[in-house]
């Protein structure tokens, strides 16, 4: 089955709801592993470090946006890992899954308003467009 799953999560609601369907595709092999991804993007990365008292604060600041996910798939007893990576959310997950033998990446939708509540928020299409395995986006 899957292995090795990217979970690519930023925190929201939406990212809760893919994790929801990670550890269901999860418990379907005994040898999965889950990769939380989070990426602290430029944009936030410098008011970030601005407000924080060490890099030790930083990380677990950082840890603390993705502890929800982390715990839900922990009480499931699924194997996993936090990965934090530094820059432009999409590049960075793309770039990632492409180069760690990803068998599956799971990515939270979004609605960008209530005109275009159907149109994929644009890291979950970039990624979708661009790694290069089977890719899951849970609306």
């Amino acid at each position: 089955m899957y292995q090795h799953i990217v979970l690519a999560a930023d925190g929201s609601e939406n990212a809760l709801r893919a994790a929801q369907e990670a550890v269901k595709i999860a418990q379907f092999s005994v040898n999965s592993v889950v990769d939380i991804v989070y990426v602290a993007s430029f944009d936030n990365a410098r008011a970030d470090r601005l407000h924080s008292a060490s890099p030790d604060s930083l990380l677990l600041e950082r840890r603390r946006k993705v502890a929800a996910i982390e715990q839900l798939i922990k009480e499931q007893g699924i194997s996993y890992k936090v990965t934090i990576l530094k820059g432009e959310p999409a590049p960075e997950i793309i770039q990632y899954v492409n180069a760690n033998n990803v068998n599956l990446v799971i990515i939270g939708s979004r609605g960008l308003n209530g005109l275009q509540e159907m149109v994929l928020g644009s890291v979950s299409h970039k990624v979708m467009k661009r790694v290069n395995c089977p890719a899951l986006i849970v609306k």
